[in-house]
């Protein structure tokens, strides 16, 4: 089974986005199943992840009823507030529906870089390990001695690395991302998704290429087992279209052996969510 791990879908007017930028001009219009259906037939892959795009339940719960209705979304990475009180509850409540199978917040949003070290946020994340539900965690090289210290804190829980950390691939950074990489890859419970890498690069001037060192640091690190494929879209239009992704992405793992790719494009992902196609 081939699985696109991450991607999104808004409806302008339904929420705010406040992160929607006026220069990222591409996505500001709607982007939902019926424009994202075409693209999964023609690579052959049978169902997708959807992830939220801002804290907000309503905005989950919306993506729970799209899932519903649409069986390739296998799975839905929602938002709870991990500092209430009552995260919990608000847990139990939206894990009623069988499709939700993540959560995440916009870590890198947040102006304390300690963010994920807060008490009410440590709180928040030992709730998700009770219920063995995974993390995304959706964060920049700043953020990657917080999460390591989280993952160690918190081994039962499962932690997958959105956008492989965001290194800043247009300035071939390196070594505040390689490092910190490297010593979250020993913790077993820690992911890595292989996706949002050509924002981070040069959005008009980008190869292929230019992923390749970050790809092979990631696979050397995590292995083949613990790393999942995502397209990111439509975000992704804002440097290449969904084809340029998934071509970008089979180029620089074409060494790996058949099995190996099966897992990073499909297999991986159905063991990180837990997915069901057509549940």
């Amino acid at each position: 089974m081939r699985v696109d791990a991450h991607h999104h879908f808004w409806e302008i007017g339904r929420h705010q986005y406040p992160w929607m930028a006026p220069n990222l001009e591409a996505l500001h219009r709607g982007f939902g199943p019926e424009d994202f259906r075409p693209m999964l037939a023609q690579h052959r892959i049978d169902c997708s992840v959807l992830v939220q795009t801002i804290s907000s339940m309503d905005e989950t719960r919306w993506f729970l009823r799209l899932a519903d209705e649409h069986s390739f979304v296998a799975g839905v990475v929602g938002w709870v507030d991990l500092t209430a009180p009552s995260v919990g509850q608000a847990l139990d409540e939206l894990r009623q529906n069988p499709k939700l199978v993540g959560v995440r917040h916009q870590v890198h949003d947040e102006s304390d870089d300690n963010w994920l070290l807060r008490p009410d946020v440590q709180r928040g994340l030992s709730e998700l390990a009770k219920r063995s539900f995974p993390y995304d965690l959706l964060i920049r090289p700043p953020h990657l001695a917080p999460s390591l210290a989280i993952a160690r804190q918190f081994p039962e829980l499962r932690l997958v690395i959105d956008h492989i950390a965001k290194p800043r691939i247009a300035q071939r950074a390196w070594d505040d991302w390689a490092s910190g990489m490297t010593a979250l890859s020993a913790c077993p419970n820690v992911w890595c998704k292989l996706s949002g890498m050509i924002t981070e690069a040069g959005w008009t001037s980008w190869k292929a290429t230019d992923l390749k060192r970050y790809i092979d640091h990631v696979l050397e690190t995590f292995g083949t087992d613990r790393v999942v494929f995502g397209s990111d879209w439509p975000v992704c239009l804002l440097a290449g279209s969904y084809d340029q992704v998934v071509e970008a992405l089979e180029m620089n793992v074409n060494h790996l052996n058949l099995d190996e790719r099966e897992a990073i494009f499909g297999q991986n992902a159905v063991r990180c969510y837990k997915l069901k196609q057509g549940q």
